[in-house]
């Protein structure tokens, strides 16, 4: 009797405490993220150089200024580098929102818009989601850019496509392609080993890895599901065909953005350059800055 009164007092003791353990985590996770007037502030920008044309940056997600910022500052002695923190990451607001296209686009417009107003038709350059972003700004604000420059386009061909490319990575593949999973392991990388992550991401420099603390598990998840996963950049790219140069950058051996669809999308595109890097993975910007800024130069 008093085994099975141990027993079931052990198992109401561990429903309690697995209780505490998600009400704390639901609490956490609906307390991240910025509410009321904060929600409505620009997204935060620094501008590098004060004279030449001006050329903006869009980082990838999880990325911040700092991932351009040591790396192509040498670029203001010939041009004015506006760097950009997107909606949801770095110091820009973290509201509690769905992270659309269309959230994300209207977002830069309200800094990159005053800026082409000031300094003429723009360089928009931008890394990976950023990239994407890019395209579908340019699609939708053409007199405002004069020019796109890709590195590391994330382009599958189609929504499903992009979704079955990550599902072939296994585990990992399966936890960023399902919102649960990828909203849990967020929580836990900032919340539990946030001190420790530059230290143990060791594939990148500890700036960029400190800077995956400043999103929320929301932002990363929704942005990637609706930027990624559920948006398809293709038409935004047709649309652009003849009417703003585009120049993509990319490593052979990139294994978050494969070069082939992006080789198909070059051969088919009017007034698309595509420039391989022999050896390089998905962070050109990082491995390879002096190469990246030379190209970036040639469109200056």
């Amino acid at each position: 009797m008093s085994g099975r009164l141990s027993r079931r007092v052990l198992l109401r003791r561990t429903g309690l405490a697995l209780g505490i353990v998600a009400v704390g985590a639901t609490g956490v996770a609906f307390g991240e993220g910025d509410r009321g007037a904060d929600a409505d502030r620009p997204l935060y920008s620094t501008m590098l150089g004060a004279t030449g044309p001006a050329v903006v940056f869009l980082p990838g997600i999880g990325a911040t200024t700092r991932y351009w910022n040591s790396r192509v500052s040498a670029l203001t002695d010939r041009a004015r580098l506006i760097l950009i923190d997107l909606l949801g990451f770095g110091r820009s607001p973290k509201p509690w929102t769905t992270y659309t296209v269309d959230r994300h686009v209207t977002a830069l417009h309200d800094v990159i818009g005053p800026l082409a107003k000031t300094y003429g038709p723009l360089v928009l350059v931008g890394h990976s989601l950023g990239a994407r972003l890019a395209a579908v700004y340019a699609a939708r604000f053409p007199s405002e850019i004069r020019q796109l420059v890709l590195v590391s386009l994330p382009y599958y061909g189609s929504t499903e496509r992009a979704k079955g490319f990550f599902r072939r990575k296994g585990a990992q593949g399966w936890v960023t392609t399902h919102t649960i999973p990828l909203a849990i392991a967020c929580l836990i990388t900032r919340r539990v080993f946030g001190p420790w992550l530059p230290k143990m991401i060791t594939s990148v420099p500890p700036d960029v890895a400190e800077d995956l603390l400043q999103m929320t598990w929301r932002s990363s998840t929704s942005t990637t599901n609706e930027v990624i996963y559920n948006y398809d950049v293709r038409g935004d790219l047709q649309n652009l065909a003849g009417r703003i140069p585009l120049l993509c950058l990319h490593g052979d051996l990139d294994e978050t953005a494969p070069v082939a669809t992006v080789r198909a999308l070059a051969a088919t595109h009017s007034g698309c350059t595509l420039r391989v890097f022999t050896g390089g993975d998905h962070h050109l910007v990082l491995r390879h800055p002096e190469w990246v800024r030379e190209q970036i130069a040639s469109v200056l």
